[in-house]
Parts: structure tokens; sequence; C-alpha cells
């Protein structure tokens, strides 16, 4: 069969069917939810509806491959609050439809087939299947567990050839929590564009902010990635955004042509977002505070326990815990499905060395409370 993914075996799963089963008995903990609108987190609808009012009062299709300017001018607006501030224009700003769509219009323009993009090895695997779309090879270079899983610039310099075209980076890191909270000398010894990944940027934990990648190199072609599925708990209205810093900029005629090309950000989810920015504070810290909540009490909960080793994260919604005594992870998610709770094996996000499994403080305090007191148990 042709076509891209023909050659992948799509059937569900281990896990899937092991979970689905277990499902069906009933008492099951789900601890890896990354999706707020199922977990109790709906952004206010009476500010939706109230902004939502006056574009169906004036709806007029007016389509530009930038985006909306008033949505675009809020988006300056938010990075001009960021610390450290991050200086833009609005036709810095490229609305698209989601960070995914972004990260497409991205490879389309830095890369042609056969080239290489930069992942760390500890990755969501989103990346893997855009980069099958533009036939492009992902190298991976190391996160180091023992440094917080901070970036390892040594095996950075090493993934790099001639036909490397861009290096990603996850910031807040999904799922290790890393923040690059300095500026990395590889980075502009290198010279190579980079795409920062931040759209879990106001969940921080361990650190007090998220600076923007591009603050901290002025000079290094930087595209930054956000959106409103994280940001405002709003992953159904589909809108997210690129943001080019100065040396980008050259980049930005053919982004347009790009972007127009697909035009993927509907009018009504960029009509919403100065006022999602302008009223949405108040929400967007109740959904911080939920996490940081749950980081603590597993943390707290898992200090003592003698198998469960969990760094507190740097930021995101996630815990991505070590596990002593267990050398395959599939039997440990298996074993943990048995006694009722559901977490992701670590080789998800790639080939992670040792042992280890993802839940999310996203999840309902007190089912979470309950998913981690059945880990502590199901371990000891």
């Amino acid at each position: 069969m042709p076509g891209v993914f023909s050659q992948l075996d799509l059937t569900p799963n281990r896990l899937t069917l092991a979970r689905d089963a277990r499902a069906a008995q009933g008492d099951l903990i789900d601890l890896t939810s990354s999706n707020p609108t199922t977990q109790g987190l709906i952004f206010p609808a009476e500010i939706l509806a109230a902004a939502a009012a006056s574009y169906w009062s004036t709806r007029c299709y007016h389509p530009d491959p930038h985006g909306d300017l008033a949505a675009r001018t809020a988006v300056v607006e938010y990075y001009a609050r960021r610390s450290p501030p991050l200086v833009l224009q609005p036709d810095d700003v490229f609305l698209t439809a989601s960070t995914s769509e972004a990260y497409s219009l991205l490879f389309a323009l830095l890369a042609d087939p056969g080239d290489n993009l930069l992942v760390p090895n500890v990755t969501y695997p989103l990346f893997e299947y855009l980069a099958a779309l533009r036939n492009l090879e992902l190298r991976f270079y190391q996160l180091d567990e023992e440094r917080n899983w901070r970036i390892n610039a040594r095996s950075l310099r090493r993934a790099v050839d001639e036909r490397t075209r861009a290096i990603i980076i996850v910031s807040p890191h999904n799922p290790t929590g890393a923040i690059v909270d300095a500026p990395l000398a590889t980075l502009d010894l290198l010279g190579i564009p980079v795409i920062c990944d931040e759209v879990f940027a106001p969940f921080t934990y361990a650190v007090s902010d998220t600076p923007p990648l591009a603050a901290l190199h002025p000079d290094l072609p930087l595209f930054t990635l956000n959106g409103i599925s994280k940001l405002f708990a709003l992953p159904d209205l589909k809108l997210g955004w690129i943001v080019l810093n100065r040396p980008a900029r050259v980049f930005a005629p053919r982004l347009e042509l790009l972007n127009d090309t697909l035009l993927g950000a509907n009018a009504l989810s960029q009509h919403l977002l100065p006022t999602l920015f302008a009223q949405g504070e108040t929400f967007v810290r109740m959904m911080v505070d939920r996490v940081r909540a749950n980081l603590t009490l597993a943390l707290q909960r898992f200090a003592d326990h003698p198998r469960i080793h969990a760094r507190p994260p740097a930021g995101g919604y996630y815990l991505f815990p070590a596990i002593d005594g267990w050398a395959d992870e599939e039997r440990l998610v298996l074993y943990l499905l048995e006694r009722g709770v559901f977490v992701h094996p670590g080789y998800f996000y790639g080939e992670v060395p040792g042992c280890h499994i993802m839940l999310s403080a996203l999840t309902e305090p007190t089912t979470f409370a309950v998913g981690v007191e059945r880990l502590y148990a199901a371990l000891i």
C-alpha cells in the first residue's frame, strides 16, 4: 500500500488493550491525561460567550497570512510581559491552527526531504510523525537526568552534520519538566535555527519563570511556538502561533506564503484571543496552582519510597520518576494496571535509559491523590 504510514502497524498495542479491559472492570485510576477538559478545567464560559457575541454581530472574513492584527498584537503584548521580556512587532507573529500545524509549516520552511532535525532523546512522539510527512530524519541529542534533564551540549554538537536544518527544544520539556533558564553557548556556536516549543510556559514548579528562549538568544534565528491549548485549556478551539525573533525575520516572506497556503487558524478563535489574554489570568493561575499542589503531594509521598525516585520538575505538568527494581517498563505498567492505576511507560517518550513512568499532575486532585497512593502501595 503506498503513502505515508502505510508500513506502520496501527493495531492497538498491548497496553491500550490491557488498559481498556481493566477500565471495563471499573475502579481504574488513569494518571496519564493531558486533556484539561476531561479533568474539570473548563475556561469560563461567560468570558467566551461575551467575547464571541461581538464576533457574530460583525462577522466578515478578511484572510491574512499572518492572522488577525488584534490577535497578533495581544501575542506581542504577552511576550512583553514575560521575564525577561521579548520585544516583538505584530508582523513577527504568524497565527496557525495549532502548534502541530506550526511545526509542519516550519519543517517545510527549513528543510528538504532527506535533511535532519535535532530533537531530545526523551521526547513527545509527535515529532516522529510530522517528520515522516516531509521525509525528514530525526537525530537525537541527550538530556542528562542527573543534571535535572538539562541538555547535554556535547551530544548536541555530535548530532549535527551538514544536513542539520533545525534544533527543536521544548521548554518546559514534556515529560521531564526541564526549563532552559540560561543561554546555551553551544546554540550560538552552531548557529542553526532553533524551534522552541513553550506550550507549558506558565506551568512552573521548581523555578519562578520560563524565560522565552528567543530573549536568551537574541542573535540566533529562533522560532517560538505556543497556543491556547495548554495556556488557556482550550484544545478544542485550535489556535497556535509562531513568533520570529529579529534574526529569523529573513524567513518571514516564505513563511507568509506557507501560512497563506493553508490559512488554518479559524477567525472566531483569533477574535477571542485578546479577551483570553485580558481576562484569562485568574483561570490560568488556578490551573497552575492545581498542578503545583498535585506535584507537591506526589513528591512528598514518594520522598521516602525505596523504589520511586522523583525529581522536582522545573515546570510542565508531568512527573517522570525513575523506578528501581524493574527492567521492563511494559511489564511494570501491566503490573500497575492490575492494581488499578494506569501510567505511561518511559519508552513512550523515546529510548530513555533506566526504567521510568509518567504521570500527569493535571489530573483532578482527588483522583490524583488516590492514584498516588495506589502507586506507592503497589511498588513498596
